[in-house]
């Protein structure tokens, strides 16, 4: 292919250096700078200077980490940009940073978000999310076209938000790997046969392209998209809409390299029996009504709180141990306690229990810390209802 279009690509991390590479391989003009200082691979010139990629370019490619790393680069070469240049943004970044770049590069600037990962950019098989006035669209898609498919998006901030949404679905699908793998793993089943069986399901597509990873044979190369990228994402997600994101706080906590790939997020073994060890002490004072079980559970000073016949209650633990005979309740046998959730943050953790007591179905609510003995509850609140 053969074009009269300069582009300079700025940016050269993963995603970067893929679509720098992409358009040189199919005759492009293509110049190319990085923060970092990194050189371009292959036939991609690498110029040592973001003023001097951008002077005789008529599109400038933005491929940054993100929002800050955006705005500090258009400051910085904003004065040597061509008067008839586009800014072609294909990085993930906030809504209200695209909307602040629209308005600072104005009738120039195409906001295109992507959808997909570097083997997409070399196939040429990207999805991506165009903002732009029709005028910058049309001497974008030349390029656009190159990369993958084209969705026009009404103005950045859309584009930008729709990239979020889209991504926090991928976390969702890693971390719902990540569980059947867990309890997989309890039920001592060979990982093998896991996969295969998963290759089948709702998340086929995923195993299928990371099952390497998952089987825990070694790879080579640099991740196509990493836990630290990923985790960025949601946490942009989570601030701009003001809306709780657990799967944002799941992979962030995730003890892996950011640089590693998402997939290992799916393969981290579930919390240790350290954290479990009082709720399971909590269960069994429930099951044996004995109470020392539940002191064994319980930091001294905890509290129990939650509403009992219409008013609020605030139980010290000896007032809550009083509560308890010595002996299982007479209807023990059809009693059931589940753990539902346990989040660990450093030295603090969260946990929730659903507790099924005859007609009344309890939802437990604690606070536990991790003291010098290891951990205990700190607190619990919970909410019945019959």
């Amino acid at each position: 292919m053969t074009t009269s279009h300069t582009v300079a690509v700025l940016g050269l991390g993963r995603m970067g250096a893929a679509i720098a590479t992409r358009l040189a391989d199919l005759d492009w003009d293509v110049v190319a700078w990085t923060r970092s200082g990194r050189r371009a691979a292959g036939t991609v010139d690498t110029a040592d200077d973001p003023n001097h990629a951008v002077a005789k370019a008529d599109i400038v490619l933005l491929a940054l980490f993100d929002g800050p790393a955006c705005q500090q680069v258009v400051d910085r070469i904003h004065d040597s940009l061509r008067p008839d240049a586009i800014v072609l943004n294909t990085g993930t970044i906030a809504p209200a940073e695209a909307a602040q770049l629209a308005r600072r590069l104005g009738p120039s600037y195409v906001h295109a978000p992507v959808l997909g990962s570097v083997p997409a950019v070399a196939a040429g098989t990207l999805r991506i999310l165009a903002a732009a006035d029709q005028g910058a669209f049309d001497r974008a898609r030349p390029v656009l076209e190159v990369l993958g498919t084209v969705r026009r998006v009404d103005d950045a901030a859309t584009a930008a938000a729709l990239k979020l949404v889209a991504n926090s679905s991928l976390a969702g699908a890693v971390l719902a790997l990540r569980d059947s793998l867990r309890q997989a793993d309890a039920l001592g089943l060979p990982r093998a046969q896991v996969l295969d069986i998963l290759e089948l399901g709702l998340l086929g597509g995923l195993v299928a392209r990371k099952r390497s990873l998952l089987a825990g044979q070694p790879t080579t190369g640099p991740a196509d998209f990493t836990i630290g990228a990923l985790a960025k994402d949601l946490a942009l997600l989570a601030a701009a809409s003001d809306t709780p994101l657990p799967s944002a706080a799941e992979l962030a906590d995730t003890p892996a390299a950011p640089e590693a790939d998402i997939a290992v997020a799916a393969t981290v073994p579930a919390v240790g029996d350290a954290v479990l060890e009082p709720l399971r002490a909590y269960i069994r004072g429930h099951a044996t009504g004995e109470p020392a079980h539940f002191r064994d559970a319980f930091l001294p000073g905890a509290h129990i709180e939650g509403i009992r016949d219409g008013a609020f209650v605030s139980w010290p633990l000896d007032d809550y141990c009083a509560l308890f005979p010595g002996r299982p309740a007479p209807d023990e046998a059809t009693r059931s306690r589940r753990i539902d959730t346990v989040d660990v943050h450093g030295t603090v953790a969260t946990a929730t229990m659903t507790l099924r007591h005859g007609p009344d179905t309890f939802t437990d609510v604690f606070l536990l810390v991790h003291v010098d003995e290891g951990w205990r509850i700190a607190n619990k609140a919970y909410h019945r209802r019959s």
